[in-house]
């Protein structure tokens, strides 16, 4: 399993992710609405590992960060023999500087994909894994919007997912 530090959304964002998740899952689509555990909720990963020391843990813990302001755009499919499904994070200044400063702290750990370095990486929030590709059309179908909605990035969790626990980190500043 994985070692995961996710961005958090907002209650509006959460609420509208979830309900892409039920309709997805009403198209007939197995979304990541099927997972029941109270640990199943949108976010934005940032940084994974395959394991974080407890100094990077402290380090994360350590940061301050302010809630950002972001946008959820289009639907991406990655990959094609196991397509998923993404609703982009559009990158903004803040978005990518917190992205720096979380894969700043963490890199020293092993287990690094290239795909979540500076440079690299491709903000998003998973919809849907493993859809089977003759039923790509429906998904996108399901869940397209002609425009992109706002959201907050709130909180910061790490996500172990040998144990299957979450715990929030980071110290969030309210205002500027």
């Amino acid at each position: 399993m994985v070692q995961s530090v996710e961005l958090l959304l907002d209650d509006d964002a959460d609420a509208e992710i979830r309900q892409q998740w039920r309709m997805l899952a009403e198209a007939g689509v197995p979304s990541l609405g099927a997972r029941t555990d109270e640990t199943n909720r949108p976010h934005i990963t940032a940084a994974v590992a395959k394991q974080v020391w407890p100094r990077i843990e402290q380090a994360l813990d350590e940061q301050a960060f302010s809630p950002i302001s972001v946008r959820l755009g289009g639907l991406v499919v990655f990959g094609a023999r196991r397509p998923i499904l993404v609703r982009l994070v559009v990158p903004s200044e803040p978005l990518l500087a917190l992205h720096r400063r979380i894969f700043h702290t963490i890199s020293p750990c092993p287990g690094i994909p290239a795909n979540l370095h500076p440079d690299a990486w491709t903000p998003h929030i998973t919809l849907a894994r493993r859809v089977p590709p003759h039923q790509l059309g429906e998904a996108i179908h399901a869940v397209a919007r002609d425009r992109d909605f706002p959201a907050t990035v709130l909180g910061i969790r790490r996500w172990d997912g040998d144990q299957r626990r979450e715990w929030p980190v980071g110290r969030i500043r309210r205002g500027r």
